[in-house]
């Protein structure tokens, strides 16, 4: 392939490389998703490398040259992991971390030890929030599933009464909160801040995985009536370590990253000028970049010091976090080069158009786009992405807060009815042993309330802000 001039990539995000009309567009957008799902779903490729061909394919079926449609993919892939790349890195670094040292235990015994009967669900959902700040959800998953297994067998819970609880939580962080990919990658299309979106999905979430998990398990548990399986109850990762960090300083270091961006969100909103020495500070501390390299640093030291790790322990866990990410990162940044692909052809104008016409509003088709895309490919990181790319001219002229629930409207609608296609389906069929219909009846519908309530949440914020 020959080398692109940085002209000639800049050119490609600026204008539209192709004059087809709306309905070739249409048929091409259409088709280039088409071509994404079968690969995934039908041929089992990686989800990456269909992101690269149907990129590829909607330029060719929009009429563009081949040339300028990998100039915008190029474009895309690049600003994308140079957006956001750094900030997964140092999430999966974090989440290490926690999970190596015995921090993710400490909080799970200390919180189950102050918590019996009724309020168990409750707790589970309060666990798995905490945990799934900085850890991915598969991570989430597979830290979280051995105390489920054995809550729920010593203390006699039904498996679903324990587990979609903190299922839920897990899944809410996912969707709706930074520093997770999806979340992140959506901020990033929509040019949305940062901490703004983060504080109105915490408001988002606290309703959402409320319904979702401790109530909506009361239900689940009548569904589906099962006991913990006795194989698939691991050994937890801190039942070799001497020691583990304490409970407050684990909290504490997981919550700092959210805290510095939350904080600057509030003083760009009280405090509102640029020259402001206060504003000065905290725009700095509370950066993605700055808010979880500070968490990563101190997780060094109240986590990784306090479980006894030497340095060399350190360097280990801080290189075997990087690795499992690297799949995430291309998918991520093939996204976002299918994403560029689509504002360079003319989709964007095309929805715009369009738009114009339709009495939906734009939270609404946001949230049915990606609602569409992720009951097709199954990945909810994909969805997002896509649902973004088509959506972001939207968000040009919307508000802070409008550009905010646009991205959590678009965060929702990727979680809806996980089925067979989702990977985590799969997986949380196979740790509780249960069939695909008993699947189908608690961790699907589990994520249709989220991705539903998540909606509602989000248009009634829409309607007060």
């Amino acid at each position: 392939m020959t080398s692109l001039s940085v002209e000639t990539l800049a050119a490609a995000g600026t204008a539209p490389i192709t004059s087809a009309g709306n309905t070739q567009l249409g048929i091409a957008v259409l088709a280039g998703i088409a071509v994404i799902v079968l690969l995934i779903t039908r041929l089992k490729l990686h989800a990456f490398l269909a992101l690269t061909v149907g990129s590829l394919a909607l330029g060719v079926f929009a009429g563009a040259p081949l040339a300028k449609t990998i100039a915008s993919f190029t474009a895309g892939l690049g600003a994308t992991v140079a957006g956001v790349g750094v900030l997964i890195a140092l999430g999966a670094i974090l989440g290490k971390l926690l999970a190596d040292s015995g921090g993710a235990d400490e909080i799970v015994d200390t919180i189950l030890a102050r918590a019996k009967g009724r309020a168990m669900p409750w707790a589970m959902v309060l666990i798995a929030s905490v945990i799934g700040l900085p850890l991915f959800f598969e991570v989430g998953i597979v830290l979280l599933i051995p105390v489920v297994l054995l809550v729920a067998k010593r203390g006699n819970y039904s498996l679903m009464r324990i587990g979609i609880p903190a299922l839920a939580g897990l899944s809410v962080m996912h969707g709706l909160i930074p520093p997770h990919p999806g979340p992140l990658v959506a901020i990033d299309a929509l040019d949305a801040n940062l901490g703004v979106t983060l504080g109105l999905g915490v408001l988002v979430a606290i309703p959402t995985v409320i319904i979702a998990g401790p109530l909506f398990s009361r239900y689940a548990a009548r569904w589906v009536d099962i006991p913990a399986p006795e194989q698939m109850i691991p050994q937890r990762p801190s039942a070799e370590l001497e020691h583990r960090p304490r409970f407050g300083a684990t909290v504490f270091t997981v919550l700092l990253p959210v805290v510095l961006m939350l904080v600057k969100a509030l003083v760009d909103i009280v405090v509102n000028d640029p020259a402001s020495p206060v504003q000065r500070v905290t725009d700095v501390a509370g950066s993605p970049l700055i808010a979880l390299l500070a968490a990563v640093l101190v997780g060094m030291f109240t986590l990784g010091r306090d479980a006894g790790f030497t340095k060399e322990r350190l360097s280990v866990t801080v290189e075997k976090s990087l690795a499992p990410i690297a799949g995430i990162l291309l998918i991520v940044g093939a996204g976002g080069g299918f994403k560029q692909t689509l504002i360079d052809v003319g989709v964007g104008q095309m929805i715009l158009d369009l738009s114009e016409n339709w009495a939906i509003p734009t939270l609404l088709l946001a949230w049915l786009i990606a609602v569409a895309i992720r009951l097709a490919t199954g990945s909810a990181t994909v969805a997002t992405i896509s649902a973004a790319g088509l959506v972001a001219p939207l968000a040009a002229d919307m508000s802070t807060t409008g550009t905010a629930l646009l991205v959590l409207a678009i965060g929702s609608g990727s979680l809806f009815f996980s089925h067979v296609n989702d990977a985590g389906f799969w997986m949380v069929k196979e740790y509780f042993g249960m069939t695909v219909g008993q699947t189908l009846k608690t961790w699907s519908v589990m994520e249709t309330i989220i991705s539903v309530v998540g909606l509602g949440c989000v248009l009634l914020l829409s309607l007060v802000l």
